[in-house]
């Protein structure tokens, strides 16, 4: 039911996008609006706090104070403040509520939420799951990919598609999608959340009663998540297997949903525009929520087809002379990477530049799969040489190693393999500002180059 906010104190922490989201809505909506932000005010802020305080919301930054707090109806939160924060504690002892943006948005529209979490392929599937969507629904991807869902609270929205981080639903106690996807599950986040199991806890809160959606989306590859199919709440859709009357799977090089035990052909595997098993299952996530929500096999496969991934993620932007191009630099740790590489086949001549920021993970999987997918891998940046150690002591000895990114790209091409991919396997830093700036310099030099 929506709240009246009309002269409600509200407390949003964070100056963030999803806060000021928040606060935006809140302010137009009748309620006294303050920002507080522990971080000290910097000049790239005197534009924003201009325009919120010009609207009416009041705005401190630098430290969390007394004035701000006391008397808060409720508080709404950035999702990069963990529980055990100074503040956190502070609002617990003043027993003010704390809320995700989110699950603010939950609680003022009627209309349905398709909720994706999990480790890895959130995104991705987010964006399909949206365009799928779109060929027949006004349907917005939101949360921790696109715009914040309280930004679409006044527009003319039928389905919210929202990408949601463990750090946000820590705080939705809540929130209760319609249709609840959760692509996978490995270890992560865990100085946020304090252990494991408060990681695996928070995702799995909108599963599970008093918030069970009428129908969950789960990987039975994932052997915990098929484990947890046999608990969580609504009608359970398994994903990557076919695994009971309700599933969506890969068979004969083909896409097929299977509801009730009757079997339907979606897509081959030759017209979806991306690759590998993730990606696949990826689509298989985004069919079930498409099928679930009356979307036509026809418009499913078209939207597929036209579908573009979102950038820097196992992104093929550029081919020439056979050699095809794909910008990885999301991948930041090795897991990540292995599932790039193992996207492509044994016989392909792949060369693979990789290296940055070393995060001293375990390199012995993505070391066997080099061996497996890769011709040459060129290395680069801080982590260069544990990785070329690493590679060697396991067998991998085709290692050429650069000093720039344009570089690393001269000698790929040179080398007129069938792929070059940029899938890092460490962080940034070195010689970015992020894997976005990255990633952008690798497609700009390659396309300089063609």
């Amino acid at each position: 039911m929506k709240t009246n906010w009309f002269d409600k104190k509200v407390l949003v922490l964070g100056l963030s996008k999803s806060g000021i989201a928040a606060a935006k809505y809140l302010n137009k909506h009748g309620a006294d609006v303050y920002i507080t932000e522990s971080r000290p005010r910097e000049d790239k802020d005197s534009a924003v706090i201009e325009e919120l305080e010009k609207s009416g919301i009041k705005v401190e930054m630098g430290a969390h104070s007394e004035d701000f707090i006391k008397d808060s109806y409720i508080a709404v939160t950035s999702p990069g403040i963990p529980p055990q924060s100074e503040i956190m504690q502070k609002l617990k002892n003043e027993n003010i509520q704390v809320i995700s943006e989110i699950e603010l948005a939950f609680t003022q529209t009627l209309k349905p939420f398709v909720a994706i979490t999990g480790t890895n392929g959130k995104t991705t599937t987010t964006a399909l799951t949206a365009h799928i969507l779109n060929t027949e629904f006004k349907a917005y991807p939101c949360g921790n990919y696109g715009v914040p869902p309280c930004d679409l609270l006044d527009v003319e929205v039928e389905v919210f598609v929202c990408e949601c981080s463990s750090f946000q639903l820590e705080y939705s106690d809540a929130f209760q999608p319609q249709i609840s996807v959760w692509t996978n599950f490995t270890p992560d986040h865990i100085n946020w959340h304090g252990n494991l199991e408060n990681y695996f806890n928070a995702k799995s809160k909108i599963f599970k009663s008093p918030t069970a959606p009428a129908f969950s989306i789960l990987n039975a590859k994932d052997e915990r998540l098929r484990e947890f199919a046999k608990v969580c709440g609504g009608t359970v859709f398994m994903f990557a297997e076919n695994l009971g009357e309700n599933c969506c799977y890969v068979k004969d090089d083909a896409i097929y949903f299977k509801r009730g035990g009757i079997e339907e052909h979606i897509i081959d595997l030759k017209d979806c525009p991306m690759i590998g098993e993730h990606n696949y299952q990826n689509i298989e996530c985004a069919v079930i929520a498409a099928k679930l929500e009356g979307v036509s096999n026809e418009n499913i496969k078209n939207a597929i087809m036209s579908f573009k991934v979102p950038e820097h993620r196992l992104e093929k932007f550029a081919q020439k002379n056979g050699t095809v191009f794909y910008n990885d630099s999301k991948a930041t740790n090795p897991e990540a990477s292995l599932v790039a590489i193992r996207s492509f086949k044994e016989d392909e001549n792949v060369v693979l530049i990789a290296g940055g920021r070393d995060k001293n993970t375990d390199l012995k999987e993505f070391d066997e799969a080099c061996k497996k997918h890769i011709k040459t891998v060129i290395l680069i940046g801080e982590a260069a040489d544990r990785f070329e150690e690493n590679l060697r002591s396991d067998g991998f000895n085709n290692i050429i190693r650069e000093t720039t990114m344009q570089s690393a790209i001269d000698k790929s091409i040179e080398l007129n393999p069938d792929v070059v991919l940029l899938s890092p396997a460490c962080a940034s830093f070195d010689m970015f500002s992020g894997y976005e700036e990255r990633g952008k310099v690798f497609k700009e030099y390659v396309l300089s180059r063609l």
